[in-house]
């Protein structure tokens, strides 16, 4: 059954926020430790799928990533309702579900594998959550094809020429709207178009675009 904070159908701006304030205000009274599990449970993250053993060169296994060091990613990136949130890599969907709760920001997960785009896809089902989709692609494509996005999220999602793809494409993308990168455990990104926010610990790094937005 839904919680009581998932929105029941497709939600506005308001519902959308009065979701993240309930959902914030329950998260909130849970122990700091205890919060992976609470959230594991609450979601029916019981099993995690077995990754492809075709996974491209260059592409990491998934790995979840701990509760704490998303809430300080949308703390410190400052993301809100208004955003389009990103997570690059989005296994099971672990990071846009509780962006999406935790913001009411709507959420896009690109993600190769198919299993765990399933699995993201029933979790979203689930909790009846709208404003959070998954869609099975390689990310760099998508991107190029759609470059929807004001805050994107990589934990250590490949590396290589990949990931010099990935941030080829971002820059385009930056040079129409200003955007923000969270990256987690990888290392910085030397580009002249990004500038380096004030981190909150040594595994997390946020940045912004530098150029100036024309949207």
């Amino acid at each position: 059954m839904a919680p009581p904070f998932a929105a029941k159908e497709t939600a506005s701006h308001a519902k959308c926020t009065a979701v993240a304030s309930a959902f914030s205000e329950a998260l909130s009274r849970v122990p700091a430790q205890a919060r992976d599990p609470w959230f594991d449970s609450l979601c029916g993250f019981h099993a995690i799928p077995e990754d492809d053993p075709a996974l491209p060169h260059g592409s990491v296994p998934y790995l979840p990533c701990p509760v704490a060091t998303v809430l300080a990613a949308i703390a410190h990136a400052n993301v809100t309702s208004e955003d389009v949130f990103v997570d690059i890599g989005s296994g099971i969907g672990r990071v846009a579900l509780l962006v999406n709760l935790v913001t009411g920001a709507q959420c896009i997960g690109l993600e190769l594998q198919p299993k765990l785009v399933a699995a993201a896809r029933e979790r979203a089902n689930q909790l009846n959550l709208r404003g959070v989709s998954f869609v099975l692609a390689d990310a760099v494509a998508a991107l190029r094809r759609d470059g929807t996005g004001t805050v994107f999220f990589l934990y250590c999602p490949f590396s290589g020429t990949h990931l010099e793809q990935l941030l080829e494409v971002l820059e385009h993308v930056a040079r129409r709207r200003s955007l923000r990168i969270c990256c987690v455990q990888m290392s910085p990104l030397d580009r002249p178009w990004l500038t380096r926010l004030q981190s909150p610990n040594a595994e997390l790094e946020i940045y912004r675009s530098t150029f100036a937005a024309r949207e």
